[in-house]
């Protein structure tokens, strides 16, 4: 449901016109127990941050700690203490929640293990993304997945003990912030900017911003553009099918599931 808390911002953002951040990260952090190479007991524990909302004037900041004194652990102290690689340390692409100031991107990073070990994980929104603002969507939630003979399992967000055999890969995704504004409203070069850098995809740029990418020959390489006028189309067509007006709170679509009592209880 909507903890007071919760309520209270939404009262804020419905009296103000929606001028006030949307929501952002929680607190969550993942980790590996067991025996090394030597035989010797090891622990590692990580926080990982995600996506901070974003605002009436700007985007939402990317990969942020709100817990004092916290970060990622750098790749080279995690393989040289802990008998764990480190395969993926990135932005998580279309995290962000999609608004005129799109949500700020969260985490995503890839652990293979080198022995038989257990792995925990305890953390917030799993179910429900970090909520959009006037318009805005909703961030992507936490997940954590483990390989387990060739398929991914998702692992939720309460793990205390779950075995990885050793050469299986975690991967660890953290949330992004919840988006401002209507999509639709966003400027095409901010858009283009964000596909380029990894932050988007093309597929989300059209989908989620109603914008079409088009390839140009830039010397050797093919760089994308805008093309403007089947953007303009597009986002004509796309406003056309609304059926009602945005909401002002948009809790993603986990929500509606957690509604319809589509989330079972973890065995």
């Amino acid at each position: 449901g909507v903890s007071p808390l919760q309520m209270a911002r939404f009262t804020v953002a419905i009296a103000n016109g929606g001028r006030m951040p949307a929501d952002q990260e929680t607190i969550r952090y993942t980790g590996f127990y067991g025996r090394g190479p030597d035989g010797k007991p090891f622990l590692s524990r990580e926080v990982l941050g995600g996506g901070s909302g974003g605002r009436y004037y700007a985007d939402g900041s990317d990969a942020i700690h709100i817990v004092p004194d916290s970060r990622n652990q750098p790749a080279e102290f995690t393989e040289n203490r802990f008998p764990v690689l480190v395969e993926k340390l990135a932005l998580r692409t279309d995290s962000g929640g999609a608004g005129k100031r799109r949500g700020g991107l969260g985490y995503e990073k890839h652990y293979r293990v080198l022995v038989d070990c257990h792995t925990i994980v305890t953390a917030d929104r799993v179910r429900l993304g970090c909520y959009g603002v006037n318009g805005g969507k909703a961030g992507q939630p936490f997940c954590v997945t483990v390989d387990l003979d060739g398929a991914a399992k998702d692992l939720g967000g309460l793990v205390d003990g779950e075995p990885v055999k050793a050469g299986q890969v975690l991967r660890v995704v953290t949330t992004g912030g919840g988006g401002w504004g209507d999509p639709l409203e966003r400027e095409t070069d901010r858009v283009l900017r964000d596909v380029v850098q990894g932050k988007v995809s093309s597929a989300a740029a059209r989908e989620d911003y109603g914008v079409v990418l088009a390839a140009r020959a830039a010397g050797a390489a093919i760089d994308p553009t805008v093309d403007e006028t089947a953007t303009e189309r597009l986002r004509g067509e796309m406003r056309a099918r609304r059926t009602a007006p945005l909401p002002m709170i948009d809790r993603g679509p986990g929500y509606e599931k957690m509604l319809r009592g589509e989330f079972k209880p973890r065995v």
